[in-house]
C-alpha cells in the first residue's frame, strides 16, 4: 500500500503559516509522512514558535512521521575550504536535529549559478567526493542522504542521469536520489536512463503536475507547478507509476511537493486538505 506524504513547499507561503499547523493538519487529513522544509523549521525556531523537542514529541505521539529533512542546499562545488567546512558544520547540525526529530533521511540539493565554468565530469567528481565525506558523518547515526537533482539550467546537477551516475559512483546504501517529477521534466531528463535504473536507489518521490512550458525556459520555474491531474498538467503520471513499479521503487511513499504561489493564497488548512485529496486520488488511480 503506497503511503502519502506532504512537503511544506505546498503551504509555506500561506498567511500565518506555522510548522505545527502543518503537523496538525497533516495528521487530521490522513498523511503518513511530512517533509519538513528547513526554512520553515528555522523560522519557527528563531521566532520561538516551537522547539525541536516539541516537534519530536509530536512525531512520537502521533501517526504522522517525518520522512525527510528538506534540505541541505548547495552542498557541492564550493571554492574555498571555509565554504566546504561550513557545509559539513551544517550537516552536523542537521544530524543533531534529526536525532531529536526521529528523521532518517536528509535531502541534499546541488549548488547553482557557480562562477567556475565546470564540466559535468568535474561536477560529478566533486559531488562524489563531498558525498563520501558526508557518508562518514551520517553512517554512525543510520541516516541516509537523498540527492535531489533540480531541473534548472543554472543547477550543477540538473538531470536524472547525472545524479544517478553520482549515486552509483558513491556506492553507498546510504546515498540515493530524490526524484521530483517536475524537475525530471523541466530539463528533459532521459526516460531510458530512468527505465534502466535500480529503483532501490530512489529514496524519495515528489509528486506534482506542471504547465506545458518549454524545457529550460527562464520562466519554467517552480511557480509552474500544479496539482497533479489539473487540466493544465502536462506530466505523464501513468508512465511515472509504471516505470517506478518496473524498476522496483521501494520508497513506499508518494510525497506531494508544489511551490505554486497561487496555492499559497489558500488558507493553510484548506491547502493541506486539498493536498491530501489530490495525493490520495493519485495513489488510488495508479497504485491501489
Amino acid at each position: 500500500m503506497m503511503k502519502i506524504g506532504f512537503n511544506e513547499a505546498n503551504s509555506k507561503g500561506c498567511a500565518g503559516h506555522t510548522l505545527m499547523k502543518d503537523l496538525e493538519y497533516c495528521e487530521k487529513y490522513g498523511f503518513d509522512f511530512i517533509d519538513i522544509q528547513s526554512e520553515c523549521l528555522d523560522r519557527d525556531l528563531a521566532n520561538g514558535a516551537v522547539t525541536l523537542e516539541q516537534v519530536g514529541e509530536f512525531f512520537r505521539t502521533h501517526h504522522l512521521k517525518m520522512l525527510s529533512y528538506n534540505a541541505l542546499v548547495h552542498f557541492n562545488m564550493k571554492e574555498t575550504q571555509e565554504e566546504k567546512d561550513a557545509v559539513m558544520a551544517e550537516l552536523d547540525e542537521i544530524i543533531r536535529r534529526c536525532g531529536i526529530l526521529g528523521c532518517g533521511t536528509i535531502v541534499v540539493v546541488p549548488n547553482e549559478d557557480i562562477r567556475v565554468e565546470a564540466t559535468r565530469g568535474e561536477i560529478r567528481k566533486d559531488a562524489v567526493e563531498v558525498l563520501k565525506q558526508m557518508v562518514k558523518k551520517v553512517e554512525p547515526h543510520g541516516i541516509r542522504l537523498s540527492l535531489e537533482f533540480c531541473g534548472k539550467p543554472g543547477m550543477t546537477i540538473n538531470r536524472f542521469e547525472d545524479a544517478y551516475e553520482i549515486v552509483e559512483e558513491v556506492g553507498s546504501p546510504l546515498v540515493g536520489l530524490t526524484l521530483d517529477e517536475y524537475h525530471f521534466h523541466a530539463m528533459a531528463s532521459d526516460w531510458a536512463a530512468l527505465e534502466k535504473a535500480d529503483g532501490k536507489k530512489i529514496f524519495i518521490w515528489h509528486l506534482n503536475g506542471m504547465e506545458d512550458v518549454p524545457c529550460g525556459a527562464s520562466y519554467n520555474t517552480d511557480a509552474k507547478r500544479l496539482w497533479p491531474g489539473d487540466p493544465m498538467d502536462c506530466l505523464d503520471h501513468k508512465r511515472y507509476a509504471e516505470t517506478f513499479k518496473k524498476i522496483g521503487f521501494e520508497g513506499g511513499c508518494c510525497t506531494i511537493e508544489i511551490f505554486r504561489p497561487e496555492y499559497w493564497e489558500m488558507d493553510q488548512e484548506e491547502n493541506v486538505r486539498k493536498s491530501a485529496e489530490v495525493t490520495k486520488a493519485h495513489v488510488a488511480k495508479y497504485w491501489d
